[in-house]
């Protein structure tokens, strides 16, 4: 599939920082426009409309999400470790756009809730083969929702303590690598 067209890239960029810091009643099509560096004629070329802005907000997010699934399918932890340890939030690509998605679902966007539901499913499907059942997988996604709403807490670098980073970090997963792993009940 080719690349699409830079100027489309930065609209999505300008549409998703202004959510994230601004909410959805500041991502009008004319704000978007001048953050990007278009003309509302450049966004309207590639997105006729705020639906279909959510569109492209959320095709994105599927596409991070499948590149963040082949991460953790090809990490040397495994998927459980690799998916708890970036559920802490490093701001990249996949961690705004997750975010600019939770903020048009908080907002009553259906169709943002539905691509959240369907990124959640897909990581949950990609950990399945790796837990013993669906209580492990439970707590696996709930933790990884805990970590991440935790880093909301922090903003502005402010550490809250909430979640855990360096040799915590390494004792939570260790804790539920050893759940998820343990033989008897």
């Amino acid at each position: 599939m080719p690349r699409p067209p830079h100027a489309r890239e930065r609209v999505l960029d300008a549409y998703e920082s202004i959510l994230v810091s601004d909410g959805e009643r500041a991502a009008t099509l004319d704000a978007v426009a001048k953050a990007a560096g278009v003309s509302k004629g450049g966004l309207l070329y590639h997105f006729a409309s705020k639906d279909d802005l959510l569109a492209g907000l959320a095709a994105r997010l599927q596409e991070l999400i499948e590149i963040d699934v082949e991460r953790m399918l090809q990490a040397p932890e495994g998927p459980v470790a690799y998916y708890i340890r970036t559920s802490v939030m490093e701001d990249d690509n996949l961690d705004r756009s997750l975010a600019a998605t939770a903020r048009l679902a908080q907002g009553g966007s259906a169709a943002a809730a539905e691509a959240l539901r369907r990124g959640r499913q897909r990581w949950a499907d990609t950990i399945r083969p790796h837990v013993r059942d669906e209580a492990d997988l439970d707590m696996i996604m709930l933790l990884s929702d805990g970590l991440y709403f935790n880093n909301l807490l922090g903003v502005d670098g402010h550490d809250t303590g909430f979640v855990p980073t360096g040799a915590r970090l390494e004792r939570l997963i260790d804790l539920v690598q050893r759940t998820v792993n343990r033989t008897s009940r």
